[in-house]
């Protein structure tokens, strides 16, 4: 599959649920790479050495597992299978444009360009982290190290919002076959009701004005689902990546421009964490305390609270998703279903005087 196929498939993936379940999977296959990247500089490996290792030992694992990666996309299978093969080819990528002496934070946000949105944005952290922790001088194994943990707290927020959003998801699509249950139904008690739907004018009628209803339906549907989602996989990072030019050693001033450069390349500039993290600097500087573990627990409780908000919107999503089904759905299922048996029997009741 090309890249710009990949990347489409990934952008527009079919149903929203089916978004929704692969986000999870996505920043923790990401999570992965960066904890091995970790771990082989903390032995000592060069970086530029550690990403090219890291690409030979995706692609022995690409070639051996290729056939049941391709049957688990047969059966809608393994997301995290999926996804863990994605970032294969990212890492790939880095590895050839560092081997070519590209800068490396360069290198993984250009990689990154290539993945599906949420992979994207979680590379494009990973970039920023790398940059940060490099020009303040921070140690770069120890950065990415923590940085996966924080990684993995947002792959958990994403996966708790996503079965907190399955059930009435779920819900949803169910009573959306409601017309096709009635259609059929009238047909099992003997009643020609496709016939009427598709032959006669009143059928049509009811056919065209259900039809536009499940279509009504269906898109509404899918804009409420999206806006109970998360939006962005950044919520505290920012304040992580402050952390991480404060334990460079660097000042204030100069941690804080190297962050912020960071923060708008990764376009995750937040007015709300940027309170936030002057509160907590002046906090640190009033108590005469290191910022850094003051910023990591800041950023912490910012994802947090980003999870409570998300599993408010999802609780308050079966309740709106109530909204289509009846003003949509039940009606469709009237037009569909109901509709055109009574007008088999008053049909065949007329025929037969």
């Amino acid at each position: 599959m090309s890249d710009e196929k990949r990347r489409g498939a990934g952008g527009r993936g079919g149903s929203g649920a089916g978004r929704s379940r692969s986000r999870a999977a996505q920043i923790h296959a990401v999570s992965s790479s960066v904890q091995r990247l970790a771990v082989l500089l903390e032995a000592g490996v060069p970086p530029a050495r550690a990403w090219r290792y890291l690409a030979e030992g995706s692609q022995d694992h690409a070639h051996r597992g290729f056939a049941r990666m391709s049957g688990s996309v047969e059966a809608g299978g393994s997301a995290a299978t999926i996804e863990f093969a994605a970032q294969n080819g990212v890492v790939r990528r880095v590895a050839g444009a560092v081997g070519d002496g590209a800068p490396i934070d360069e290198a993984i946000a250009a990689a990154a360009n290539v993945c599906s949105a949420h992979s994207r944005q979680a590379w494009m952290l990973v970039a920023a982290a790398w940059r940060v922790a490099t020009e303040s001088g921070a140690p770069l194994a120890q950065c990415l190290r923590d940085f996966s943990k924080t990684l993995v707290e947002v792959g958990d927020v994403q996966r708790t919002v996503e079965v907190a959003l399955a059930a009435p998801i779920a819900t949803a699509r169910m009573m959306t076959l409601l017309p096709v249950v009635g259609l059929a139904f009238g047909a099992v008690l003997g009643f020609d009701t496709v016939h009427t739907l598709f032959a006669t004018v009143p059928g049509v009628i009811c056919l065209v004005a259900g039809t536009v209803l499940l279509c009504v339906s269906s898109r509404w549907n899918a804009l409420l689902v999206r806006a109970a989602q998360p939006r962005h996989v950044s919520s505290g990072l920012s304040l992580d990546l402050m952390a991480v030019a404060m334990s460079g050693g660097a000042s204030l001033s100069r941690a804080r421009q190297i962050a912020e450069r960071a923060v708008h390349a990764a376009n995750i500039v937040s007015p709300t964490e940027r309170r936030r993290l002057d509160d907590v600097l002046d906090l640190a500087e009033r108590a005469g305390v290191p910022a850094a573990e003051l910023l990591r627990a800041e950023g912490a409780q910012a994802r947090r609270e980003a999870l409570t908000a998300s599993q408010t919107r999802a609780a308050a999503l079966a309740v709106r998703l109530m909204l289509p089904l009846g003003l949509c759905v039940l009606p469709a299922f009237m037009l569909l279903g109901v509709a055109p048996l009574l007008i088999s029997v008053v049909t065949s009741t007329f025929t037969s005087l």
